[in-house]
């Protein structure tokens, strides 16, 4: 058998998240589905993380073991027609034969994810389902400064979904930043970029919906801060939907 990486995108709203389950539509179960259609028996795929459902990738990473000692174009092209044909806003992006040393999850050293804001009144047409639609405008500069308070190292239980399944709640914030990126329409998009080596679940949107309070000016930085020092779910924001949420890359 052979190891192959692939560079994934896919539109994350029909899914009920990455991880395959039985009775509902999943990622990795499409994945697997088309390499089952290229005669590869019972294949597993190993995503570098677990997106929720709603969430998108625009560079998700994944390996498999394949018993057909495939050209990595030739499976890319294979697995892009079959999910193609079948429905799945799925595209293999690139695809690369690796030892079998790398493991998609376990070798990534960080990873990264931005949360997509559009502040404005009117209803979302093109980005529908592709940004949170925040009615009101937004500080940004505010969002920022307070968000610094949340790089490092830190106990995230407040921003843990009560069914996270990690160990510790402790967590190291490599890096937080909130911005306007220019576009031609107004208002602008709102990024926040957020890296770490890894997450809780639902930590990402967790802390988008607290840097949402701060934006509004319902929260001040010390809000924020107090709500980390709690340490107790019930002192966080209402949690940012899903749909505004991508997995942009992955550092090995």
């Amino acid at each position: 058998m052979s190891r192959y990486r692939f560079t994934i995108e896919y539109d994350g709203a029909p899914y009920s998240g990455w991880q395959r389950q039985d009775d509902r539509r999943s990622v990795q179960g499409a994945l697997e589905a088309a390499l089952n259609r290229l005669g590869e028996s019972a294949p597993t795929v190993y995503g570098a993380g677990r997106t929720d459902a709603g969430v998108h990738a625009l560079a998700q990473v994944a390996h498999a073991d394949l018993e057909r000692p495939w050209a990595p174009f030739r499976v890319m092209e294979a697995l892009n027609a079959h999910l193609r044909d079948a429905g799945e806003p799925i595209a293999i992006l690139d695809c690369s034969e690796v030892d079998d040393s790398f493991h998609a999850r376990f070798s990534a050293t960080q990873r990264h994810y931005i949360y997509r804001i559009m502040a404005r009144r009117a209803p979302l047409t093109v980005d529908a389902g592709r940004a949170w639609n925040v009615k009101q405008a937004l500080n940004v500069d505010a969002m920022h400064e307070a968000a610094q308070l949340l790089v490092g190292e830190h106990d995230f239980t407040t921003f843990r979904s009560t069914e996270c399944q990690a160990q510790s709640p402790v967590k190291t914030l490599d890096r937080i930043a909130v911005r306007e990126k220019e576009t031609q329409a107004l208002p602008a998009v709102i990024e926040i970029d957020v890296a770490a080596r890894s997450f809780l679940h639902n930590q990402v949107r967790s802390i988008a919906g607290a840097l949402k309070e701060v934006g509004s000016g319902k929260w001040t930085a010390s809000d924020l801060e107090a709500s980390l020092q709690a340490k107790d779910r019930c002192a966080c924001a209402p949690v940012a939907p899903p749909h505004g949420l991508y997995l942009v890359g992955v550092v090995y």
